[in-house]
């Protein structure tokens, strides 16, 4: 254990703060332990996966602990579907290339996605057509009040857009320790039709992709307008899209004819980024902070001397313009400490 120990390292906007002690846990035990101690010297906990979904605002008065259980377990189920339980420490991005290089289908459009397999779960993490719900078989967690095992499934874990029960009234609660997720070897289900990835996989001249072919052009699609964690401090899309009612986007249909909007039933999604973008934050620098000049919706540590607070108040200038212009309230899909 560390004491006064510097998290720069440990969040992905690069934001320098400190944590009044500090560990990281391998094992069961050793988070066990870690656990104990903290209840012993009631220390509040921070619990730190890939640290991409997180904004630090200040320093942590706490034990903050790092997860790196690592380990991945395989059982199949029949000829086309295998089961995969990846240990919550495990590189999430990792993980997909460990699946595709084994020609399991499944994880493809999730490809190049920040932080770890643990925190996937929570976030029901989503891109180009495919949700963790998908997926997902069960979990298995620790329940900080009782230091107890327990294992989730799909309808426990009640997903829904960028949330779960683990965001909701089991937040802070606990754990995830492991995943376990139902993947395909042989009759995969090829997703094409969201965002970009059939104009790139006509770029690359595939006709008939393969997951590995939709996961390479997801790649270059994210790599193309996303900036990289290791070169520019972001924790990826900072707001969630708006979901409005029907009557609502077609008033705002009237007075601005281009808002793009996806109906699903009384309720229209809208995207954030473009509602960003209209309110003039593209490319727009205030201080150490920046919306990024090809993606509004990311938020940027620009000179890497960020604080959380300036992070934090340029995110809240974003979300009063979009309310004043639009009158849609966006909401922070980045957890803020």
């Amino acid at each position: 254990m560390q004491e006064n120990f510097s998290l720069k390292p440990y969040n992905t906007f690069g934001v320098d703060v400190k944590a009044k002690y500090f560990i990281e846990v391998q094992t069961l035990e050793e988070l066990r332990d870690a656990i104990h101690y903290s209840k012993n010297h009631d220390l509040h906990i921070l619990f730190l996966g890939g640290g991409s979904n997180i904004l630090l605002t200040k320093d942590f008065e706490g034990l903050a602990i790092k997860l790196s259980l690592k380990g991945i377990d395989e059982k199949d189920l029949n000829d086309n579907e295998i089961l995969v339980t990846t240990k919550a420490g495990e590189n999430w991005h990792e993980f997909v290339m460990y699946s595709l290089e084994k020609n399991y289908g499944g994880l493809e459009n999730l490809s190049l996605i920040p932080g770890n397999v643990g925190t996937s779960p929570m976030q029901n993490i989503g891109a180009y057509g495919t949700e963790i719900k998908d997926i997902f078989v069960s979990c298995s967690v620790l329940d900080l009040e009782n230091l107890e095992l327990k294992t989730f499934n799909l309808e426990d874990c009640r997903f829904g857009y960028r949330d779960s029960i683990f965001k909701q009234e089991g937040k802070g609660r606990y754990v995830i320790l492991e995943v376990t997720f139902k993947l395909t070897k042989k009759d995969h289900h090829i997703k094409t039709e969201y965002g970009a990835i059939k104009t790139e996989l006509e770029n690359l001249g595939i006709s008939h992709p393969t997951i590995q072919d939709v996961s390479k052009a997801v790649i270059n699609i994210r790599q193309s307008k996303l900036p990289d964690p290791k070169e520019t401090g972001n924790a990826g899309s900072f707001f969630k899209n708006p979901t409005i009612p029907l009557a609502q986007f077609e008033d705002l249909k009237r007075k601005f004819e281009n808002i793009p909007g996806y109906p699903n039933g009384d309720v229209v999604k809208v995207p954030a980024g473009w509602l960003i973008e209209q309110c003039g934050w593209k490319g727009k620098q205030i201080g150490n902070v920046a919306s990024h000049k090809l993606q509004a919706l990311v938020i940027v540590n620009a000179t890497e001397n960020a604080t959380g607070k300036e992070i934090y108040d340029f995110s809240t200038a974003i979300i009063n313009s979009v309310q004043e212009k639009f009158g849609i309230e966006l909401e922070r899909e980045v957890n803020i400490l």
